[in-house]
């Protein structure tokens, strides 16, 4: 404390105050003037020395407390329950430690996720990119018959088409992630909706020779980003119709009330196996009646997208019956 330049200054500033009163008061009034005022001096000096250690005492306390933040330690609680300026200051610096704290906590939640993504997008790149390997040396073979080239060529312009959309996907995923993307809130009409879903997916379901039901009023509406929900619904309807055996049926039905705007997607495929059912939105995840050239991206992109609009998908599924898609859009309490 002593080592402190504003110490030294208020010191002397304080003995030079002191040293004059006592002039005065024993040159002016009397010896027995001059005792009292340096007793009341020097004991104004203890009670002020007293003081102002017990200060610099809390404030090396807030700088060792400091240091072990510093140091990566945030268990440590300086918070008391006296008032003034040192216990608010001490309890901002609690407040400021807290956040830190979670926002680290963060930081190694978002690491471990960046580095399983990673790991899982090497490994769905590796295996179209091994086979793409395999069947470019075997085009290179001169005594290759052309029905096998054009076999080759084909196969290898399917896997292409597959890491175009894989990596097309992960962007969009990333892009919901991190925040990038500025979903529209504007007042989008169900029924045009459900057209721009099952328009692409009418060639896979007439090979299927699949049945479609769309049910509910075209007045129907929610507001949300149309582009955005017609990616994740086809992201639905697409799983729906993968997993929907030849001539099954698959069914659309929405409507509205006071509090919401649902769309249900259901089919009469193979459902899903009970412990499947907590990690289906869950990216890269393959449950036990996956296809094999599923890469568990479609359904996670959907939740991501819904959810980012404040909205609600959930399912139920039962093996051998069938699964369900409820998709809700909250209205806006005014």
């Amino acid at each position: 404390m002593l080592r402190n330049r504003e110490i030294h200054i208020y010191l002397v500033s304080l003995i030079s105050l002191i040293a004059v009163a006592a002039l005065i008061a024993g040159v002016f009034i009397s010896v027995e003037a001059l005792v009292l005022v340096v007793t009341l001096s020097i004991a104004l000096l203890l009670v002020t020395y007293r003081f102002t250690a017990w200060r610099y005492q809390q404030i090396d306390q807030l700088s060792s407390y400091l240091q072990e933040i510093s140091n990566g330690n945030y268990q440590l609680d300086v918070r008391d329950n006296r008032e003034g300026e040192l216990s608010l200051l001490k309890s901002q610096i609690y407040k400021v430690t807290k956040m830190l704290s979670e926002q680290g906590t963060y930081l190694e939640e978002d690491k471990q996720k960046l580095t399983d993504a990673i790991s899982d997008i090497s490994h769905q790149l590796k295996t179209p990119l091994t086979s793409m390997t395999v069947m470019a040396d075997l085009l290179s073979d001169p005594r290759l018959s052309d029905e096998k080239r054009q076999e080759f060529t084909h196969n290898i312009q399917i896997q292409l088409e597959r890491m175009e959309w894989l990596v097309s996907s992960l962007l969009k995923l990333s892009k919901i992630d991190a925040g990038t993307i500025q979903f529209k809130k504007e007042t989008v009409s169900v029924h045009a909706l459900i057209q721009a879903v099952t328009k692409p997916m009418l060639v896979p379901m007439d090979i299927k020779m699949q049945r479609l039901q769309v049910t509910g009023d075209h007045d129907v509406t929610f507001e949300g980003d149309l582009k955005w929900t017609t990616e994740a619904l086809i992201n639905i309807l697409k799983n729906s119709v993968e997993h929907t055996p030849e001539q099954g049926e698959l069914f659309i039905e929405y409507g509205e009330n006071p509090l919401y705007t649902e769309i249900l997607i259901r089919d009469t495929g193979s459902g899903i196996a009970k412990q499947d059912l907590p990690y289906v939105f869950q990216r890269f995840y393959k449950g036990t009646n996956a296809n094999d050239d599923s890469v568990g991206i479609g359904l996670a992109m959907a939740h991501s997208i819904i959810t980012s609009q404040q909205g609600e998908l959930t399912v139920r599924s039962k093996v051998g019956v069938g699964t369900a898609f409820h998709i809700r859009f909250y209205k806006a309490i005014v």
